[in-house]
């Protein structure tokens, strides 16, 4: 997130992760555009808005009248993150070990058939993980392109232990890539202005049942494309390195506030993008406390209470005081 971004465009931010069809998605993207402060930090964020109104204008003109899908999953916690796969990829599997959810977990295909979120703590934070129905070269549900494009992530699951991993592993790339949502490793810097590439995580679940040699083939063919990850569900591997992948994945901060004089509470951080500023955390805290806001003071690192001004860039773990 840029810096200086104002509450109106947080709004319209939130309609749009909330939003249930084109129209509302689309009404929420002018918002977003026309609200967004006009200067060379906020370039990026223009051009990815502008990318995803040319998506969407297409998809209106391609179905003049669709009114869109109903199927739609409420974002909770940090952050959300879809869950993708071929059949008995272990998707489920993975939902019930890092949540609280019971998700149907059957070793027949398509046991899944309808979004299933669930709760995962990392650390002092919580991520939203959204299990998904299956993806073939001959099924995908026509509603699942749009819960994917409103993600902030997705993890990309694969069996090792299947021999059809890997063509699994490719008709998801291709068919997410035919609807303009490309999965990669890390955001490029641009793209085509139809295109709303998915920051993702590949993950080789079932890694107890693997051959290390299968394992190896799948690590070598997509390293540099994707953060990899060995998982479990059943034998613990992998859990905690889930989570710190996912994280890094995201992009995310954690910042904790102090009153003057009083120490931090470090139990319910704000969640900020990374390259955020210290008026960015006024600003989510309340509008009127980022116009009035003159300074702050900071602890982190080898930052021990330094004044800085409001475009102080931010980093994960940062206590802030903040002074009007």
């Amino acid at each position: 997130m840029p810096t200086n971004v104002t509450a109106q465009y947080r709004t319209a931010e939130a309609a749009f992760r909330a939003a249930k069809t084109i129209e509302e998605r689309r009404s929420a993207l002018e918002a977003m555009l026309a609200t967004v402060p006009k200067h060379k930090g906020t370039e990026k964020l223009q051009a990815d808005i502008k990318r995803r109104l040319a998506r969407l204008r297409q998809e209106a003109e391609r179905h003049p009248g669709h009114k869109g899908h109903s199927v739609h999953v409420e974002p909770e916690g940090a952050a959300q993150v879809v869950l993708l796969g071929a059949p008995n990829a272990g998707k489920s599997s993975l939902l019930a070990a890092l949540t609280h959810a019971t998700p149907n977990i059957a070793d027949y295909p398509f046991a899944t058939t309808k979004p299933q979120p669930g709760m995962m703590r990392f650390e002092d934070v919580q991520i939203q993980l959204v299990d998904l129905p299956p993806i073939t070269a001959e099924h995908m549900d026509p509603w699942l392109p749009n819960v994917v494009q409103t993600a902030d992530a997705a993890v990309l699951l694969a069996d090792p232990s299947s021999r059809d991993s890997l063509a699994g592993i490719e008709v998801i790339r291709e068919r997410m890539a035919a609807v303009h949502i490309p999965l990669v490793g890390a955001l490029p810097e641009d793209a085509e202005a139809r295109e709303l590439p998915l920051p993702t995580l590949l993950v080789l679940s079932k890694a107890d049942l693997a051959d290390a040699g299968d394992l190896e083939i799948l690590e070598e063919l997509y390293a540099g494309v994707f953060p990899i990850v060995r998982f479990s569900a059943t034998k613990h591997i992998g859990h905690q390195q889930f989570r710190i992948e996912l994280w890094r994945l995201l992009q995310l901060i954690r910042v904790y506030t102090k009153p003057p004089g009083k120490r931090a509470e470090r139990s319910d951080p704000f969640v900020l993008h990374s390259g955020s500023t210290v008026h960015d955390l006024a600003d989510r805290i309340h509008a009127d406390l980022s116009e009035r806001l003159a300074y702050a003071r900071v602890w982190g690192g080898k930052i021990d209470g330094q004044r800085v001004a409001r475009e102080f860039e931010l980093r994960d773990r940062d206590v802030v005081e903040l002074a009007t």
